[in-house]
């Protein structure tokens, strides 16, 4: 399945942001075009950029992205209004994949929301097939964000 969208705003070289606003204009970006739902794997250390993304994201969906914030501790947080409903997760604290269970992810998979999920890389296996693994790294005085193949 094509995510034409994700494709432009983040292709397969890359794409180098210089500030937060560029990394939430990239996310917007991908918002904007997505027509169907997508599992988002963002990867990558703290800081990196990780929930800049997700606001844009949610802002080219035209959910509230105002409301958006690292889910670190609360693990879920669920944005509608928009286009399709946006489903942010975390999953740095998990401790094993059996938790996601509780957390409920094969109702968000089945329910057609844009699921994006920081720190996907910590239980590859949980990862749908089809989804998009998006990594932030350090880049000099900015950031990068890449797709994984």
């Amino acid at each position: 399945m094509a995510n034409t969208s994700l494709d432009v705003a983040v292709p397969r070289g890359g794409r180098r942001s210089g500030s937060a606003e560029e990394t939430r204009r990239i996310g917007r970006e991908a918002g904007l075009g997505l027509g169907e739902p997508v599992f988002i794997s963002l990867e990558g250390p703290m800081g990196a950029g990780k929930t800049n993304f997700v606001a844009g994201l949610a802002e080219g969906l035209g959910c509230a992205a105002a409301d958006v914030s690292s889910p670190t501790f609360t693990l879920v947080h669920e944005y509608a209004g928009g286009r399709m409903p946006l489903v942010h997760m975390d999953w740095y604290r998990l401790e094993r994949e059996g938790d996601l269970e509780a957390l409920g992810l094969d109702d968000y998979l089945a329910g057609g929301a844009v699921l994006a999920v920081e720190w996907g890389d910590r239980f590859p296996g949980a990862l749908t097939p089809g989804a998009v693994r998006l990594v932030f790294s350090f880049d000099g005085d900015g950031r990068l964000v890449s797709r994984l193949a």
